[in-house]
């Protein structure tokens, strides 16, 4: 080999490391510092989350979404950087640019429903509408919320099933315990009760109930009143309600209920409930056919 083309070989190599190679080293040394600090300041945020949220759920939440951002913030350093150091290697960008946006693409179509149950799942802890211990309804299906993840949610309804709702099929969320909740009750009286009386007598059962020691703590409000709000066909229709802790609003509607009936019993107040009038039906000669009815094991005819 000759001196000449080793020489200009060497030179040449000499002249890159000067410029591109330590170009690239400085590109790989701004990818590791900045790596390292985002590493620390997420380290930090959420030592800070841990200590100021209130719940694990919270701790859950927070941790799960510092993750996802910790991983996109990752892979946009580190595929600026590449891109960066493929160009000072003298690899042109172009088709690695079209073939990642060619396969980004078949991935994409491929795992659609994958993509969405993400990105709906980072929406959904990014805005807080359901907490691992609420009560909601989402996609057709209602339970405790015992788990919330970035792709799916798990559910146990009342039955003790599992149900597991990928996030992405997730339209509306009907949450039943957020903050607060409230048991309405629709109390039937017959038409010739009183009204205000049984009002007034509600308030007085309701009252009982917030004094209980067993019950109080659940109760926020006292009853409140909302008035007729039915002239049904056989009841009068009371619309009131209570407003409760989260999740406590069926264990207080239940004793509600209960006292209702115990004390509309002993006040004789009338809880109208369905009637049916048989009708035989009548010939055309005026005369209903006879009703048969047997006792003790004895057949007796009934004719008008």
């Amino acid at each position: 080999m000759p001196v000449s083309y080793v020489t200009r070989l060497f030179d040449r190599s000499f002249d890159w490391l000067l410029t591109s190679g330590v170009r690239i080293i400085l590109i790989a040394a701004a990818m590791s510092v900045a790596f390292t600090l985002f590493n620390r300041g997420m380290g930090k945020l959420r030592r800070l989350y841990e200590g100021a949220l209130p719940s694990p759920a919270e701790i859950q939440r927070a941790s799960t979404l510092t993750q996802i951002v910790r991983d996109v913030v990752r892979v946009v350093i580190f595929f600026v950087g590449g891109m960066m150091i493929l160009s000072e290697v003298g690899i042109d960008l172009k088709p690695v640019l079209a073939a990642a946006g060619l396969g980004g693409l078949a991935v994409g179509f491929g795992a659609q429903s994958l993509v969405k149950d993400v990105i709906s799942g980072f929406f959904i802890l990014l805005e807080n509408s359901i907490r691992v211990g609420d009560v909601v309804e989402v996609a057709g299906v209602s339970g405790l919320v015992e788990q919330v993840d970035l792709r799916s949610i798990r559910l146990r309804d009342l039955a003790g099933n599992v149900h597991v709702v990928p996030n992405g099929v997730i339209d509306k969320v009907k949450n039943m315990t957020k903050d607060y909740s409230y048991y309405v009750f629709d109390v039937g009286v017959a038409y010739r009760e009183n009204i205000d009386e049984v009002m007034a007598l509600l308030q007085s059962i309701a009252h009982e109930l917030q004094t209980d020691s067993a019950f109080k703590s659940d109760i926020l409000e006292p009853l409140e009143m909302l008035g007729v709000d039915q002239l049904a066909d056989s009841a009068v229709v009371i619309k009131c309600r209570i407003k409760t802790q989260p999740i406590k609003q069926w264990r207080i509607g239940r004793e509600m209920n209960r006292r209702i009936k115990k004390t509309f019993d002993a006040e004789g107040i009338e809880i109208p409930f369905p009637h049916h009038t048989i009708y035989w039906g009548e010939p055309k000669q005026g005369t209903p056919p006879p009703l048969y009815v047997a006792r003790s094991q004895q057949a007796h005819t009934v004719s008008n």
